[in-house]
């Protein structure tokens, strides 16, 4: 009796132990997917001002019949570029397919890749892609898709009538657009790799990005967070089917 006794302070101890550690972790995962939504909202505003800042000029903005042709639209804000004689590319974006009536919830990816040359300083670039069949789309679900590999990108004409001018363009899979220093332009990209950032989509969702883009479930404007719905009203604002 008195073993026993003299054991349940430990125990006493033990469970509230268990309990405070609990607490913190659930605490810990509350704050996790608290900082991850502000992430997420963070994200796609910055994609939807680059978007609006680029269709805002018409005379060098995507011309409209390619953007209406277009299966999904991907943002990429505010890419890095730097480093001396090897340098590379790293940053994150969104993407939003076609759905009836408007576009998906942003889908949220990572981009990355090297290139070889003289660089100094850093860069920062917007990029914009335009995914112009479901193939394309199909393609970039993959685990780990690669531009100038897996993937035919052109670079995209710029301007109203820029697209009449250039029908080559209309067979490419994909056709790619930057913006750096306030220059928009098409621009090919080779060896860049853009990839699904799962962690953020389970965290955002509870869903991966083939999920949020493919799947039968598609998540209703009215269930995203205001922040992150503003890249697909963003995308409906030009263009709808």
């Amino acid at each position: 009796m008195k073993a026993n006794n003299s054991a349940r302070p430990f125990l006493f101890v033990l469970l509230l132990f268990c309990f405070c550690a609990a607490s913190v972790l659930a605490q810990e995962n509350r704050d996790r997917n608290t900082k991850k939504a502000r992430e997420a909202a963070a994200q796609s505003e910055r994609a939807a001002r680059v978007f609006n800042e680029i269709m805002g000029t018409r005379e060098k903005s995507i011309p409209q019949d390619l953007l209406d042709k277009a299966e999904a639209v991907a943002v990429f804000p505010g890419v890095l570029k730097g480093g001396l004689i090897v340098g590379g590319r790293g940053g994150s974006g969104v993407i939003s397919r076609r759905v009836a009536n408007g576009w998906s919830a942003p889908a949220f990816f990572d981009l990355g890749g090297g290139s070889v040359g003289l660089q100094i300083g850093v860069a920062s670039t917007d990029y914009i892609l335009l995914f112009m069949n479901e193939h394309a789309v199909d393609s970039l679900l993959s685990d780990k898709f690669e531009l100038g590999g897996e993937g035919s990108a052109a670079a995209g004409p710029v301007g109203r009538s820029a697209s009449a001018s250039t029908d080559l363009k209309l067979n490419a899979q994909i056709l790619s657009y930057s913006r750096s220093k306030g220059a928009f332009a098409g621009l090919e990209l080779k060896g860049v790799v853009i990839k699904p950032d799962n962690d953020d989509n389970a965290q955002v969702y509870g869903m991966t990005a083939r999920d949020i883009l493919t799947g039968a479930n598609k998540i209703p404007m009215d269930q995203m967070s205001e922040g992150v719905r503003i890249f697909p009203e963003t995308l409906a604002k030009y263009s709808r089917r």
